[in-house]
């Protein structure tokens, strides 16, 4: 059994989350323009559909797990595994055949946390792109809200309405999770058992400021009408040993 040591605690592997909240917002971006933003880490941008990427923004509020209680933002797309060779041509929907015959995972772009010592531990364990931020998160209603700063200044005020119950089982399909820090891709396995989930088409109003990462996401064609949103009123995880990909 794997284990790190971080600010003098020991951290065993697997890291497991027993309670959180999520709620997340995709969005159908130009594949262009994602990938143009991922550069950096060689992966290639899936196309949902021909010409389009999916951007997820994602806001969890961990309130017991390996790693404490915080809050936490992501920015994140799916990407192909590394080597594997595009479909070309097919249709509409040579997106969805492809990722049926060569998978797809989530590239962790941007990876704001509201504690120092899971900043340290996501980015010594696993890569993940972690710094602190200022992450106000407003989940008493059914209206979800997560205002980020970052160095003083708006980056996203994101707002996510509620949807209709869906039915998930009770454990959803393992993931892989890449990550890019220091010019090393990663690889994290991770799995997630949620309850209380709802979604719907469309639901997130979202407000940029003036920050690089508001920039960024204007770049893709942010704020735009969602694909679609989706809460998770409870939800456990557990994150395996990252592995150079």
């Amino acid at each position: 059994m794997a284990h790190h040591l971080i600010q003098g605690r020991l951290v065993t592997m697997p890291v497991r989350v027993r309670e959180a909240t999520a709620c997340v917002a995709t969005y159908l971006v130009r594949a262009d323009a994602a990938r143009a933003v991922i550069a950096y880490s060689g992966l290639d941008i899936t196309e949902v559909v021909p010409g389009r990427a999916a951007c997820t923004l994602t806001f969890v509020q961990y309130t017991d797990s390996d790693l404490g209680s915080y809050g936490e933002f992501g920015v994140s797309f799916l990407v192909r595994p590394p080597g594997a060779a595009r479909v070309r041509g097919g249709g509409a929907l040579a997106g969805l055949s492809d990722v049926r015959r060569v998978g797809t995972g989530a590239f962790v772009h941007w990876l704001p946390v509201d504690q120092a010592f899971t900043m340290e531990a996501g980015r010594g364990i696993w890569g993940f792109p972690k710094e602190l931020a200022d992450i106000d998160l407003r989940l008493d209603s059914p209206y979800k809200r997560c205002v980020l700063r970052r160095d003083g200044r708006l980056v996203l005020d994101l707002l996510v309405k509620p949807g209709m119950p869906v039915p998930v089982r009770r454990t959803a399909a393992p993931f892989d999770a890449y990550t890019d820090l220091g010019g090393v891709i990663r690889r994290t396995p991770w799995s997630m058992s949620p309850r209380g989930v709802r979604a719907r088409p469309g639901g997130a109003l979202i407000r940029l400021g003036n920050h690089p990462i508001a920039k960024e996401l204007s770049e893709l064609g942010l704020p735009k009408h969602a694909l679609m949103t989706a809460t998770v009123a409870r939800m456990s995880m557990t994150i395996g040993e990252a592995v150079r990909a």
